[in-house]
């Protein structure tokens, strides 16, 4: 199948260079960007198609990835609207409501994902949800577009997006937060930067690589490295008396709220236009 990117991102990068990777021919792939530099790059860099004029990137396109900003999205679909001719639609836009672009476009084919950062290593985590007049072939192919970066999650009910925006999403951002305050703390401690970066980045990534690979939940992972009146067992009594978890969940219930939110404010647009 071709697939059309309209916008030529990091994150549009990111999936050209793992659909390449997973065998996807490059001259199946094709890209509609504005910005020559990106244009160049995206051909250099993995021989694709490129094109200022969607109506080039769209023409014998089967699939349709939108790329660009929440902000953008509505004008973007709607100067493309006229140019489809019922191909599966997919969003990356975080926030915009898969009715909204169904709207816009009036095309209804439309899978809505949130992917996450990581996905531009090849390790994201991407929620999918997709309306009802998505088949089953049609999932299938969104799903395996999404899966060239990372793992995948269906979601039977789009509300469910905005706790996986709050969770994987914004998730990476509260890890990067963590490994901070733990190179802070190594710092103060007496290390040199360097190797309290070193040894924050190694604990967190042989820690995550420890539960992903056991059946066993995270509690009792803990359970078992703490001690009692060990050294770990004064840490994670700090962070019980001070709720840290609490905290945490609170936070990602804000995120949550922001999520919803944000695709009241984008559906609002259309409304009051």
């Amino acid at each position: 199948m071709n697939i059309c990117f309209i916008g030529g991102g990091n994150m549009a990068y990111a999936l050209i260079g793992g659909l390449l990777s997973k065998g996807y021919p490059a001259e199946t792939l094709r890209v509609v960007e504005i910005s020559p530099d990106n244009r160049e790059k995206l051909q250099r860099d993995f021989g694709v198609q490129t094109f200022e004029n969607p109506a080039e990137g769209i023409a014998n396109s089967q699939v349709i990835v939108y790329a660009v900003k929440p902000q953008q999205l509505r004008e973007v679909a709607t100067q493309t609207a006229a140019l489809q001719h019922g191909q599966l639609l997919i969003s990356i836009a975080a926030g915009v409501r898969a009715g909204d672009l169904a709207g816009w476009t009036g095309n209804s084919i439309v899978v809505r994902a949130m992917p996450n950062t990581p996905a531009l290593i090849g390790s994201g985590m991407t929620g999918l949800y997709a309306l009802p007049s998505v088949n089953a072939d049609q999932r299938l192919q969104a799903q395996h577009i999404l899966a060239a970066v990372g793992d995948t999650l269906w979601l039977e009910e789009e509300s469910l997006l905005d706790a996986v925006t709050a969770i994987s999403g914004s998730g990476p951002a509260y890890v990067f937060y963590f490994i901070e305050a733990l190179q802070q703390a190594a710092v103060e401690l007496g290390l040199k930067a360097t190797d309290a970066r070193r040894l924050s980045l190694a604990t967190f990534l042989g820690a995550s690589k420890l539960a992903a690979n056991s059946v066993e939940d995270a509690s009792v992972l803990r359970a078992r490295v703490t001690s009692k009146n060990g050294t770990t067992d004064r840490a994670l009594a700090s962070l019980s008396v001070n709720n840290v978890a609490a905290h945490i969940a609170l936070a990602a219930h804000a995120a949550a709220v922001r999520a919803c939110e944000m695709g009241d404010e984008l559906g609002d647009k259309v409304a009051q236009s």
